[in-house]
């Protein structure tokens, strides 16, 4: 009867012990410090390659975006667990400012989501999938 005890006060701890684990990891955040490239077709139907740069510094994420115009500093980026979400403000030949809302989910070396925009009134929305660079 003692023996029965023994393992089910062990097999109780074990538990206690993984539960605790698995709430310390669904808790952890992904870290997308480092350098993040993707292409898509343009409007004219060139390809352009864009290149994200981010760096987690505790809670704070910052980074910048390649573009035409060079590079971007992005705005209001947030982290929460694999989420990611930041937004680009950016200026046309004409001067007029324009805003693109990335979101998207970290898996690994890979950040899959929609980036979306509105220009001449209309919403537009794309996907994108950006793979982090090795370097």
């Amino acid at each position: 009867m003692q023996r029965i005890i023994i393992s089910l006060t062990q097999l109780a701890a074990c538990v206690l012990i993984l539960s605790a684990f698995n709430v310390t990891a669904d808790d952890k955040k992904a870290d997308p410090t480092g350098t993040w490239k993707w292409s898509f077709t343009g409007q004219n139907g060139q390809t352009r390659e864009t290149t994200l740069k981010l760096k987690l510094d505790g809670d704070k994420l910052t980074g910048t975006i390649s573009g035409r115009g060079g590079e971007t500093a992005i705005q209001e980026a947030k982290l929460k667990g694999e989420e990611i979400s930041f937004q680009v403000t950016r200026e046309n030949a004409n001067g007029d400012k324009f805003v693109t809302k990335y979101n998207g989910k970290i898996s690994g070396s890979t950040i899959k989501g929609k980036a979306e925009s509105e220009r001449n009134g209309q919403a537009q929305s794309r996907d994108w999938e950006a793979k982090k660079d090795a370097n």
